[in-house]
């Protein structure tokens, strides 16, 4: 196993542009430089502006991206990342043609090459709990070598190796990490306990 570290994104559902700043800071002095706001939260593009402002060093942009017109407005807003729960073909050509990284939703062999074919090369296995990292190996088996995975929804920090040895690219952490019932002081706990376990793991 590598001992590079994997990307890990923040999935911050429920975020307000009023948290936004402190939440922003936090993640980065966690070690979190990829940050995602999904766009069922209040006001996301708002809190995407803030984000991608504060934060240049990060890569920031919505989840949940369902349509051509949302892609457009999370570019407008700043954001340079596009993360969606299913494989749409019009969002990820949309997003290539505006610059911007896009990791759509798959679960099958089949929805990964739609995606793939759509032109995605980084892929979001979801909901990974679901099928577990045994079928991660199997998709990576089958997809070609510069196709990158990562596992979102239900990883605790306790679930990091058995993905890493399974060919995880990196990881999506949702509720794990954030939601609006945390405090400042337990967002950045578990931040860093995720950061930590991913360390563990890859040395």
């Amino acid at each position: 196993m590598s001992a590079e570290l994997k990307p890990l994104v923040a999935i911050l559902r429920g975020l307000t542009p009023q948290r936004a700043p402190e939440t922003g800071a936090a993640l980065v002095a966690a070690g979190f430089r990829i940050i995602e706001v999904p766009l069922n939260s209040p006001q996301p593009l708002e809190s995407i502006k803030l984000l991608a402002r504060a934060h240049g060093e990060c890569l920031v942009g919505a989840g949940t991206v369902l349509t051509v017109a949302e892609v457009e407005a999370v570019h407008a807003a700043g954001g340079r990342l596009v993360v969606a729960p299913n494989c749409d073909a019009r969002v990820i050509r949309r997003a290539l043609d505006l610059g911007m990284r896009v990791m759509p939703g798959i679960a099958t062999a089949t929805e990964a090459f739609a995606a793939l074919e759509a032109g995605a090369t980084e892929l979001k296995l979801f909901p990974a709990a679901t099928y577990g990292p045994r079928h991660l190996k199997a998709l990576k088996s089958v997809l070609p070598k510069h196709v990158k995975v990562y596992p979102v929804g239900g990883i605790g920090s306790q679930d990091i190796a058995p993905w890493l040895e399974s060919g995880a690219d990196g990881f999506g952490f949702g509720s794990e990490l954030f939601t609006p019932a945390y405090t400042l002081a337990e967002l950045t706990k578990r931040a860093q306990a995720l950061n930590e376990a991913l360390r563990a793991a890859t040395t």
